[in-house]
């Protein structure tokens, strides 16, 4: 593809592996992704139809992904199940109920898997005001309860907790792993340019929709 799937004056979509095409992206200065990192996660949740990851089956993807970036600025989602990227610097906890519950993860286990992830990568300028490294959905402004079915995507991130990632970063922001395009919409909200890239089109379609339609949020985000 020599043409983006979807562009306007913040937002530049691509169709297509970010492994094999790495100038689209890695020309960035921050990168924010939820890449896929080897839990294998498979979501019947959108009108019973499965939502499988495209390379979920192993960090591969992700780790290829972070070592072309090299040492510079990321915010990377992942799980204690598998192994953290290297480099990473802190560790950020996204902690998703809110107070709406234990269901969520393997429900016949004795307590619900709640939270994920986020591991920082590179160099975090000290803020003016610092904050905890917990981050709650009351603060990202959504509870992801309901964002799978609104978004079509089996993993979806409130815009909110997006922007959070993104307010203290300065520069063009990459996502190599766009899914259905939360990085991006909010970078656009938070007046940044940012580039995506998405291997499956299904989610290039749906992002390039609320990227066009003004940052739809879906009732929420995804």
């Amino acid at each position: 593809m020599t043409t983006p799937y979807y562009a306007d004056d913040a937002v530049t979509l691509w169709h297509g592996d970010c492994l094999e095409h790495p100038e689209w992206w890695t020309g960035a200065d921050v990168l924010v992704t939820d890449p896929p990192y080897g839990m294998d996660y498979d979501s019947g949740w959108v009108r019973g139809r499965s939502r499988p990851i495209v390379g979920d089956g192993t960090p591969a993807a992700r780790d290829a992904a972070l070592e072309l970036w090299g040492d510079r600025q990321a915010a990377v989602f992942g799980t204690w199940r598998v192994p953290r990227p290297p480099r990473t610097v802190q560790v950020l906890v996204w902690d998703k109920t809110d107070g709406v519950g234990p269901g969520m993860g393997n429900l016949s286990a004795a307590f619900g898997s709640s939270h994920e992830e986020i591991y920082l990568l590179g160099t975090w300028a000290k803020r003016s005001t610092r904050r905890g490294s917990v981050i709650r959905s009351s603060e990202a402004m959504q509870s992801p309860n309901g964002l799978v079915a609104r978004s079509g995507h089996p993993t979806p991130k409130p815009l909110g907790l997006m922007e959070t990632l993104i307010e203290p970063t300065r520069g063009v922001i990459a996502d190599p792993f766009a899914g259905s395009g939360s990085t991006l919409a909010a970078a656009a909200r938070l007046g940044r340019r940012a580039i995506g890239v998405e291997i499956d089109e299904r989610y290039c379609e749906i992002a390039a929709r609320r990227l066009s339609q003004g940052v739809l949020d879906f009732g929420a985000s995804a």
